[in-house]
């Protein structure tokens, strides 16, 4: 996919670490502007940082993607700086409380994770699609989740929210998909990431667990690779779709 997205312009939230920021990096190498957004400003900053040591061109926008004012300053701020937004690939989220059964969960973590996973989203698409449209087009690819297809006990906050992702990003893909507007989710399954090893730790997990079939976890750029694609004209065909990156986990 070599210089697939040189013109284009490409925003990543959550991309001071992990998925986000292999994504951030894979977008510059195929030649895109990169707006890196993280809520924390040393992992944002070094991501560009990255970027820039090979040759890319990117900057760093802080934002809270739970807040209305800050999205929507985040969507100017990026269009400010290069002029038009192409691809957006809306990464932040997080899992709030790991492993505790539904009734035991507080009302306070139940919030905080649907709105960081799910009205997260929903604020980083209302602001994007207008741009898009406006241009004509662009590609929008939602951090989803394995258990949104397949629920994971003791994470219900968490399910719910990526559950939301999928069914909401499906609705945005039929609403303007006649606007040139292609709106898709990754579900990445087990992927080797702090949170990954965090919660390997709280279930004592020894060596590969049976929803690895293949042995091992994902790496955030095996993640990076199809929200790529997904953003790509070679995925101009492809929206409302969910894209599985868990190694054969949902096959079992």
């Amino acid at each position: 996919m070599t210089g697939t997205f040189v013109g284009k312009v490409a925003l990543v939230t959550g991309a001071g670490q992990n998925i986000g920021r292999a994504a951030a990096m894979r977008f510059a190498a195929e030649g895109a502007r990169v707006a890196v957004v993280d809520i924390v400003p040393e992992t944002g900053n070094e991501t560009v940082r990255m970027i820039q040591q090979r040759g890319g061109d990117a900057i760093f926008i802080q934002t809270d993607v739970t807040k209305a004012s800050e999205v929507e300053a985040m969507v100017g701020a990026a269009v400010n700086a290069f002029g038009r937004l192409d691809c957006a690939f809306n990464n932040a989220g997080g899992a709030g409380q790991y492993y505790v059964p539904l009734t035991e969960c507080t009302e306070e973590k139940w919030e905080w994770t649907i709105a960081f996973n799910l009205t997260s989203v929903w604020l980083c698409m209302k602001y994007e699609i207008p741009q898009m449209v406006k241009q004509g087009g662009g590609a929008i690819v939602n951090a989803g989740s394995l258990v949104a297809m397949a629920a994971t006990p003791l994470l219900g906050a968490y399910t719910a929210s990526k559950g939301g992702v999928l069914a909401l990003s499906r609705t945005a893909a039929l609403e303007y998909a006649k606007a040139g507007v292609r709106v898709n989710v990754t579900l990445p399954g087990a992927i080797r990431t702090h949170k990954h090893e965090e919660s390997m730790r709280i279930l004592g997990a020894t060596g590969a667990p049976p929803s690895m079939p293949m042995g091992r976890p994902g790496e955030p750029r095996e993640v990076a690779d199809a929200v790529l694609w997904l953003c790509s004209d070679a995925a101009s065909f492809v929206t409302g779709a969910a894209i599985t990156v868990d190694g054969g986990a949902l096959a079992q």
